[in-house]
């Protein structure tokens, strides 16, 4: 008694016959079923039957697949792949035209299943295809035919590719060469030489001498999307198999040929919306050719070339006029040189070379950086000056960003990854640019510098700057702009505060789609960690900061310290001297009682602010508080050294004061937090010990000779 697993509940159809409903039991074997499936219709022979699916992509049923059958499909008695072979073998050799083409239409169709594909090779039919293609005597509906059939019966791979005749291939080149021809005929005529050249290196090169890329180019003009992508996937599968002297001889040629704008203005431009496939070539030959850069990447500088040691003065010579410069002594020009290549933004004003060992970006970086200043030499010039002539802590170091935008523009674009057999991110604007990524560098080092400004960087601000710059170009090339111009002006359109409502927007709509109880738990949390904050706040003024007076008269600005008590009573300050840290609470002579303290201003509000109205610049404002004491008679004023530093004392003030904090560090503080505690909520911790210590310290190491000792390049 067979198991109810075992058992598939099907209906099985044949023409003009009333289907059969049975119970196919998946032990018993196919043979028997298809006999008693004919026996229940009369049939004799059932040898010359078999089943196959009715629906769908009409697969034989074989044993090794018959599992795949589910309850409730539909099957249909039909010739055996042997018998179907050997009629459809007889039928493509009529002497009957009729009889032949219907006979190659139903080749064609059958042709897709691997069963019947075996038979019909055994009988060597593939090679009687074949012959057809070389005699080339029949009409281009019979040739369509044939042509297909032999694709989809080589696709299974039972027979080689190389075994092909160097007539073939030429008759094959010859309908994609030729100016007019049916286009079906050229369709799978551009397959068949796709798989030719995947397959071997023998058949590439026959196929690269017999197709001239003036025709192959020729096909992305016409209006035929088929014909267009079909010549695209040759293209790309030449361009893949090709060695290196192969690919640099292709893309010479593509380039005389302007193949890009080709292609731009012939499929970008006039396709309206890409199909899949053919996004999947322009992606390839996007990867393929920007990959050529990949050399440059990953190559460091070489501090012994002259000619990279000459780049690099040119660098600096177009930035600073320079013409007494022969005129000096040695030592003199050598420290000139260090101080402008410092000014320039390298680390390593002696020895900038040494900036760019770093692979990658590598001599990539180099590049960009001289195509800049010779292309785009007054932006250049400006981007320079004007960073030389800002205080030392709000220059854009123009090196140290170029290097790393080189660096970020490469990530980007993937340059040096293989081009993934899925992939269709192409960039429209790669097609109507040669120079891709040095144009983008030269957009996007001149927004890294607004961008800069807009934030109000500082040096320690670096990776902070670097993240949002890679946000903008990542957003805007996501738009697919057509051209380098329209990437211009969208991703100038997206400064600092545009990302800043983005975010928010999206973090919004994150919070929006989390589940009601991840939010109710989100909810439950948030005063335990705001007073976790608090606590931070307070400790940290606890410790006492170091504070720069602000005098018009004196050069050198006077220090003083301010700290509170360790009970949260009083507020302790004092002068100090330059060299004074953390001075003990003791020496601070001043102090003003938490409890005397009335408000807290920031910003232009602050009396110091007020007093020098009109002199004080915006950096400044955004870093000054005040407090005011004994009924508001008295304040006390604050120019914070950092963003950071304004941020934690307006804070711990205001929770002094009994008010709620509002830093944008505590926003952005309380979200980490709550992100890291939400996700250790969530973690399923079922079966898992859970230490009650903390793991226990190892011991220090004996020696520390696998450090990297990065003085060298600090110097």
């Amino acid at each position: 008694m067979p198991q109810q697993k075992d058992i598939v509940k099907i209906a099985i159809q044949m023409p003009g016959a009333y289907p059969q409903l049975i119970q196919l039991d998946q032990k018993k074997p196919l043979s028997a079923v298809i006999k008693e499936v004919c026996d229940g219709w009369n049939l004799p022979g059932p040898d010359n039957y078999a089943l196959q699916y009715a629906d769908g992509v009409q697969m034989y049923i074989t044993e090794s697949n018959r599992l795949d059958i589910k309850n409730g499909c539909i099957l249909r008695l039909t010739k055996a792949p042997g018998r179907c072979a050997e009629d459809l073998f007889k039928g493509i050799q009529s002497s009957d035209a009729g009889v032949r083409c219907d006979s190659l239409k139903e080749l064609a169709n059958v042709s897709r299943d691997v069963t019947f594909a075996q038979e019909f090779i055994s009988r060597d039919g593939h090679l009687v295809l074949v012959k057809i293609v070389e005699d080339s005597n029949e009409n281009n509906l019979i040739m369509t035919h044939t042509l297909t059939a032999f694709m989809e019966l080589m696709d299974h791979g039972i027979v080689s590719w190389e075994n092909l005749s160097f007539i073939f291939v030429k008759k094959i080149a010859g309908f994609v060469n030729a100016k007019v021809t049916d286009e079906s005929i050229q369709q799978v005529s551009l397959d068949i030489l796709e798989s030719m050249v995947l397959s071997s290196h023998g058949l590439f090169v026959q196929v690269k001498q017999e197709v001239t890329m003036e025709r192959l180019i020729a096909h992305f003009q016409v209006t035929n999307l088929q014909i267009q992508t079909k010549a695209m996937a040759l293209l790309m599968a030449l361009l893949q198999t090709a060695g290196d002297s192969d690919r640099q001889e292709m893309f010479a040629f593509l380039n005389k040929k302007n193949l890009r704008q080709y292609i731009y203005k012939n499929i970008i431009l006039s396709s309206g919306l890409i199909q899949d496939e053919m996004a999947h070539y322009l992606y390839v030959l996007q990867s393929v050719t920007l990959n050529h850069l990949e050399d440059r990447m990953r190559m460091p500088l070489d501090c012994y070339s002259q000619d990279q040691r000459d780049i690099l003065h040119t660098l600096r010579q177009a930035a600073f006029e320079t013409d007494s410069e022969n005129s000096l002594s040695h030592e003199r020009r050598r420290s000139l040189c260090a101080k402008e290549f410092r000014k320039l933004g390298f680390s390593n004003n002696s020895n900038p070379g040494q900036d760019l060992v770093r692979t990658p970006p590598g001599l990539l970086a180099l590049d960009t950086m001289y195509y800049f200043a010779t292309h785009y030499p007054d932006a250049y010039s400006r981007f320079v000056l004007e960073n030389s002539s800002r205080e030392d802590k709000h220059e854009c170091p123009f090196a140290r960003s170029s290097i790393q935008l080189t660096l970020i523009l490469c990530e980007i674009l993937r340059i040096g990854e293989p081009p993934s057999e899925t992939g269709s991110d192409y960039h429209p604007i790669f097609f109507s640019q040669d120079k891709l990524l040095e144009e983008l560098f030269c957009v996007c080092i001149q927004l890294l510098n607004k961008t800069w400004k807009e934030m109000r960087a500082t040096q320690e601000d670096f990776d902070k700057v670097m993240q949002v710059v890679r946000e903008q170009i990542t957003r805007t090339l996501s738009t697919k702009p057509t051209s380098l111009e329209l990437f211009k002006n969208k991703v100038n359109a997206l400064n600092y505060s545009e990302i800043l409502k983005l975010r928010q927007t999206e973090r919004l709509h994150q919070e929006e789609t989390l589940a009601p109880p991840v939010l109710e738990l989100k909810e439950r949390l948030k005063p335990e960690l705001l007073e976790l904050i608090r606590q931070q706040r307070l400790n940290r003024l606890c410790q006492g900061t170091m504070f720069r007076k602000i005098s018009s008269r004196r050069r050198q600005d006077k220090l003083w310290y301010c700290r509170l008590s360790p009970n949260h009573k009083m507020l302790h300050f004092g002068d100090v001297e330059e060299e004074t840290e953390n001075p003990p609470i003791e020496t601070l002579q001043e102090k003003i009682p938490v409890a005397d303290i009335k408000g807290l201003l920031t910003g232009k509000d602050c009396p110091h602010m007020k007093e020098n109205k009109g002199k004080q610049n915006k950096d400044v404002l955004d870093l000054a508080f005040s407090i005011t004491y004994d009924v508001e008679e008295y304040s006390l004023n604050f120019i914070a050294p950092s963003r950071s530093d304004f941020c934690l004392w307006t804070d711990g003030l205001s929770v002094l004061l009994g008010r709620d904090m509002s830093s944008e560090s505590m926003k952005s503080e309380l979200e980490i937090l709550l992100s890291m505690e939400i996700k250790l909520r969530l973690l399923d911790l079922e079966n898992v010990p859970i230490p009650d210590g903390a793991p226990i310290v190892p011991k220090p190491p004996s020696n520390y000779n696998f450090c990297y000792d990065f003085s060298q390049t600090e110097q």
